[in-house]
């Protein structure tokens, strides 16, 4: 029985092969056919002198008008298909491939196809412009393939835009036009070697005395192609992000990151545009936690002249303990210091024992007012400190973080802290110090 069933099965597969062959066999007779009406039709109908151009004219026509109604069957029968997925997020692959119009190039290249097989039926009567078509049709499936494979590309990044992963988005930014660029080399190749029939081993082998010559004609892309690699993969960076760029004095959102240069919209609504390889070698700040968290740090300085600084007597305490942001912190200080002053020697000397200073208590004050900011992100650090000494004189530095990342509100925060500290500052007999740089 088992031998029965197989050889039943080889003979079902025979006759099927032989069915598709006489399907192929008619197809291609009726397309002979059709030539050879064009043929004998031209030839009673044109003079002498044109009826071999006019026959190859009419054919040609009629050969690609085959592989244009294909063509458009094909793609109303497979968008159309598409189209059923196309609304559905539960389908990204088949969404990302109808967006990228691969359908288009499948359709493309099977309607070329068809024109191969259908070529010689057609242009049988004509050998020597036979060879020419074949040639042209083979050229024409090249730059078909090369498409196809290039909104390939296109395909997987429109799937990872739908994802929204923008990470691998910059990285197939980076491959995609690496991949062009050299596409467009390898297709002219391929293209040169169809068209004159070279072998492209020949022309490829030629090419390898001026690699140093394309290495540095190609040497932006390359470092192009290894900045996207390294951004997709450290995830410092994507579009959209919030940057400074202190080399180019630069900050802005980053608009387009591809594989030669890097678009930044300023906040003035400018565009500036710097080389993508910069991106491994300069320092960049990446503000988008700023503007993710809605905070934004304030890390600013006063400077003031240390000839101002001085001890606070007990009158000067007492006239500050009427600022409420201190007043604790003085009467707590005062008393500290009296309990000390009772049991040191020479204690009418000011500089012996603990002793408060002017710009100790106004630190102490700035800590408080920040504190006490309903605009001061109060979970973030606060911290008020003094930095070394210039030749100008001591900064005191304001750190801490705005609870609005909008530029224009904090702007307005800003110097709504600094002007009060700044005039705040005369009522502690500080100077602050005022020049200009050189």
């Amino acid at each position: 029985m088992l031998k029965v069933s197989i050889n039943l099965g080889k003979t079902n597969r025979i006759l099927i092969f032989a069915l598709m062959n006489n399907e192929l066999k008619d197809t291609k007779d009726f397309l002979q056919n059709i030539s050879d009406y064009i043929h004998f039709f031209v030839r009673d109908s044109i003079p002498d002198s044109g009826v071999l151009l006019f026959q190859i004219l009419l054919k040609f026509a009629f050969f690609v008008g085959i592989i244009y109604l294909i063509d458009f069957l094909l793609k109303l029968l497979i968008n159309t298909t598409f189209k059923l997925f196309f609304a559905k997020d539960k389908y990204p692959v088949l969404k990302s491939i109808y967006q990228s119009r691969i359908t288009n190039s499948f359709s493309h290249l099977m309607a070329l196809s068809f024109g191969s097989y259908a070529l010689e039926s057609i242009f049988y009567r004509h050998p020597k412009s036979f060879t020419f078509l074949e040639r042209l049709i083979y050229l024409v499936i090249v730059f078909v393939v090369a498409g196809m494979l290039y909104r390939g590309l296109s395909a997987f990044r429109n799937y990872f835009i739908i994802k929204q992963d923008y990470y691998k988005i910059i990285a197939l930014n980076a491959v995609s036009q690496t991949v062009k660029i050299f596409g467009i080399f390898v297709s002219a190749v391929i293209a040169v070697c169809v068209i004159f029939d070279v072998s492209g081993s020949a022309i490829v082998g030629s090419l390898g005395a001026i690699t140093a010559v394309l290495v540095l004609v190609f040497r932006d892309t390359i470092l192009g192609f290894v900045t996207g690699i390294h951004v997709a993969t450290s995830k410092n960076l994507k579009v959209g992000d919030w940057i400074g760029i202190p080399k180019y004095n630069l900050e802005g959102t980053i608009e387009d990151l591809n594989l030669l240069t890097t678009k930044i919209q300023n906040f003035d609504k400018t565009i500036s545009t710097i080389p993508t390889y910069d991106l491994l070698t300069t320092e960049i700040k990446n503000l988008q936690v700023m503007s993710e968290s809605n905070t934004r740090r304030i890390k600013r300085s006063i400077i003031f002249n240390i000839n101002s600084f001085k001890f606070l007597n007990l009158e000067e305490v007492d006239r500050l303990a009427k600022i409420n942001l201190i007043k604790n912190y003085l009467n707590e200080k005062k008393e500290e210091i009296i309990a000390e002053r009772a049991t040191i020697e020479n204690s009418e000397l000011v500089i012996n024992g603990r002793q408060l200073t002017n710009i100790g208590v106004f630190r102490e004050y700035a800590f408080n007012y920040l504190k006490k900011s309903e605009h001061i992100d109060q979970d973030e650090t606060v911290m008020v400190r003094q930095l070394e000494n210039t030749p100008q004189g001591m900064p005191l530095e304001i750190y801490c973080f705005t609870n609005d990342s909008a530029w224009d509100h904090y702007e307005i925060i800003l110097a709504d802290i600094f002007d009060h500290l700044l005039v705040a500052s005369k009522e502690f007999d500080l100077q602050i110090m005022q020049f200009n740089k050189i």
